[in-house]
């Protein structure tokens, strides 16, 4: 899950643009737009950002270091950290659903929004 969500471009810039605080987003993207607008004009989605939440930093971290890194490995332990502070179900390192941690982590960012 969380390697598909790296290689997500329209996710990676959202990321990269929640970094600052009280940037406005303009989403034009047919795919964004289709689940934002049933119009068969679709207007591009204007969106004020407030300070991203500790989540959020961690996904924007996780989803640079995948794209910068050499070294081949990453470890999302950070990450997790946040996603166990929203969803207390997945800390003890048992086996999870992947369905139910990508519901929790976008939930969660959605949440900081």
């Amino acid at each position: 899950v969380l390697q598909n969500l790296s290689q997500t471009p329209v996710l990676r810039e959202l990321l990269k643009e929640a970094k600052i605080p009280g940037t406005t987003i303009k989403i034009e993207s047919p795919e964004l737009c289709m689940l934002c607008c049933f119009s068969s004009k679709q207007e591009p989605q204007l969106i004020k950002l407030d300070q991203p939440g500790p989540l959020t930093l961690a996904m924007h971290q996780f989803v640079t270091e995948m794209q910068e890194t050499k070294k081949g490995v990453v470890t999302p332990k950070e990450l997790f950290a946040q996603v166990c502070k929203k969803a207390i179900r997945f800390k003890g390192y048992q086996q999870q659903d992947s369905h139910e941690l990508l519901r929790y982590l976008l939930d969660g960012m959605r949440a900081e929004e």
